[in-house]
């Protein structure tokens, strides 16, 4: 070997050792913020926060009454609305659902995306458990929700009157959630 290739093969044989040493960092920041609260596992941040959101077009569910979702349909609404991305083999989903049953009573707009799930599975879920949905797509691919930058259902996105994405929310919407950011967000943009 010659003198030359030796500091060349030193460097390569230290970078794994600076790989590790930076991936040992991170997770100690992330302990650390854990520890004093500062740290938000689901505090994924979204490209279209103060966005439109993209243009698409979903069919509406197989079998089902209500109509498909466009991008259109979030455009000049009168009040503030909610996207929310689910799925009937969602466990998490289950949990937020009485919560979006109960903000659609209070007559909040939602619009619903089935993700990734076959029509008679997401029929089933919303008869049983209720239809808090004024329209419902159909994305069996996930070829909208990567659109949106979805990273698994649920997720939930709160757009304002002028269909603008002003808040989004990945994991279930449960009550805490319901009463500490959706409703004031909702007051706030209506």
């Amino acid at each position: 070997m010659s003198e030359a290739a030796a500091p060349r093969r030193r460097l390569l044989l230290a970078a794994p050792l600076g790989v590790a040493a930076a991936a040992g960092v991170g997770f100690w920041y992330m302990l650390s913020g854990l520890q004093d609260g500062s740290f938000n596992p689901r505090g994924v941040p979204s490209a279209l926060l103060g966005r439109a959101p993209p243009d698409f077009l979903l069919p509406p569910v197989e079998g089902g009454r209500l109509p498909g979702l466009s991008s259109a349909d979030l455009r000049g609404l009168d009040r503030p609305a909610l996207v929310n991305f689910w799925a009937s083999w969602c466990v998490p989903c289950i949990i937020e659902h009485p919560h979006l049953v109960a903000l659609r009573g209070e007559g909040v707009p939602i619009f619903g995306v089935s993700y990734k799930d076959r029509p008679v599975d997401a029929l089933q879920f919303l008869s049983r458990r209720g239809d808090p949905f004024v329209k419902l797509g159909a994305d069996p691919p996930g070829r909208v929700a990567i659109d949106w930058g979805v990273y698994g259902v649920p997720e939930t996105y709160l757009l304002d009157r002028h269909g603008i994405i002003r808040w989004r929310y990945a994991g279930p919407v449960t009550a805490e959630i319901m009463n500490e950011d959706v409703k004031p967000l909702l007051r706030r943009h209506a």
